[in-house]
This record gives structure tokens, sequence and C-alpha cells, in this order.
């Protein structure tokens, strides 16, 4: 299947190659790199860096969704996260995401130059979401989890693991059309380390090519996430090669983005899996 997304004087070729988005946490709890960019110089420095690095899309939070995470005011997260958006807006010319379940937030991150929105609740949490993504006309991506942020590791349990986060997504999907999304902006995301355990956190990348029956763009997140951790016995500033293991492994199981902290690396990686798939040498 065909995915190119274009919008906006945006265009991602996911066929061309696999596509990489850099993570930029505006926080100081997340679970990977929390504190590092609170500041806002070394926010804009981090990004802009991602970007010469090779990202094809900056993507922006600032509210932590790790495990047992606590919420805070839409205000602070408003205050958090424009800022930085301002700023990579005026120097970049990739598109800025903006990774928040609150309408308002992404409103703000909208009018702030962001122009991707990224919602882990897949429209569930704010019920004004579907209406903004819907008015701006900017891809969404809908991501499966199980529970909420601060409850979703308390033993999550799943009676057909692949079947019920494919008909999550589905439901998902249709509720966005419904709502005036347009399909082709709509990208998918099974949601690892989100209400999972270890083992299913493997056996989705094991299954991912599963997902192409969604008939939707699949994006893939396992960067330093804990199960890595879990398997090589390593801190989170130690999980890169398990990080980019797992990469490879998703491309090769059908990911066309991946969602990283390095993205040197991850581009590096997404080079050679895509030429070893594609039985060339990607000229990208």
């Amino acid at each position: 299947m065909s995915f190119t997304l274009s919008w906006s004087g945006y265009t991602l070729n996911l066929d061309q190659r696999t596509h990489i988005m850099g993570v930029l946490n505006v926080t100081p709890d997340s679970f990977s790199d929390g504190g590092q960019y609170l500041e806002l110089n070394k926010a804009i420095e981090h990004g802009l860096k991602m970007a010469a690095d090779g990202a094809d899309i900056i993507d922006v939070g600032g509210e932590s969704t790790r495990p047992f995470s606590k919420k805070i005011s839409t205000n602070e997260e408003i205050d958090r996260v424009t800022p930085v958006i301002e700023a990579l807006y005026k120097e970049l010319h990739i598109p800025v995401s903006i990774d928040t379940c609150k309408a308002e937030v992404a409103q703000e991150a909208l009018s702030a130059g962001a122009s991707m929105i990224n919602d882990i609740s897949a429209l569930r949490f704010d019920h004004n979401m579907a209406s903004i993504v819907s008015d701006a006309q900017v891809p969404l991506i809908l991501m499966h989890m199980k529970g909420m942020p601060e409850n979703m590791q308390e033993n999550p349990a799943y009676d057909d693991l692949i079947s019920e986060i494919l008909i999550f997504l589905k439901d998902a999907i249709k509720r966005s059309v419904t709502a005036g999304i347009r399909e082709d902006l709509i990208i998918v995301d099974p949601g690892i380390g989100f209400g999972k355990t270890f083992d299913d956190n493997l056996n989705i990348i094991k299954e991912l090519l599963q997902f192409e029956s969604l008939q939707r763009p699949v994006l893939f997140g396992t960067s330093n996430k804990a199960f890595i951790g879990h398997i090589l016995d390593k801190e989170v500033h130690e999980r890169d090669t398990g990080t980019m293991a797992t990469i490879a492994a998703g491309i090769i199981h059908g990911a066309h983005l991946v969602r990283v902290h390095n993205v040197k690396k991850a581009v590096e990686t997404a080079k050679i899996i895509d030429s070893i798939k594609r039985g060339h040498v990607n000229p990208v």
C-alpha cells in the first residue's frame, strides 16, 4: 500500500524510506530525558540538533506520559510547549508535532506553528480534540493505550493482544473520519509500553505486519523503553543498542515511522534496513 501524506506545504513520502520522529520532551519527569530540555534554550538547541541529524519530524511534548505519571494543568503544558514550537517553526523546514491529549494545548500549539498532532488517547480524553484536528486538516497519530498513564502498567492483560489492538485502532480511525478528519492524514501507533507487559511489547513487534490490515501508516515507538532495559539489564541512558535493534525489527516488519530519542543512530539504522528491504542502496 502506498502512503504519502501531503498537507499545508509539507509532504512525507513514507514509501520512499522510513521516517524519523525526534522526541523533544519539555518536561521535568519524562522517563528517558526528563529535565534535560525544560529550559527553553536547551530545548530549542536540541530540536535543531535533531533536525540537523536527520529527523523528519520533531515531536514536542509538555506532559510526561510515562507509567504512573501525574497530570499537569492545561496552562502549564501550553507554557512549556508553545515557546519551543514557535522557535522551531521559525528555524526549521520540517513538521513540528505536538504530543498532547488536550484540545486546548493542541490549538495553541497549532497557532504557534505545529502541524501534526500526536494524541496517545486516540481522541478519547478530550471530546474537543477531534474538531481541532478536523478544522486544521493536519496529520493525526492515533495510539492504542489500555488505561491511563497513571495506571496503565497495573497488571495489563489481554485475551487476544493483537486483535484487541487492531479493533481499538480500527474504531479510532472510524471515529476520526466520522468527525471530519482526513483518513489519508491518519497514522496509527500500537502503543508499545502503554498498558503492555514486556512480552506484549515483543509480540507487537513480532506481529507488526498484521497492522497492514488497517491500511494506514504505522508509527513505532520503542526508544529506551523498559522492556529493552529488562532484556539487557541496562539503565535508560544505556539502551541505544537495544533501541536500534528494535527499530531494525520494526522496520523489517512494516513500520513507516519510528519515534526516537537518538535521531542520529536511528537515521543510520533506518538507512541500512531500508536498503536491505529494497535490495539496493537507498539513494535518499
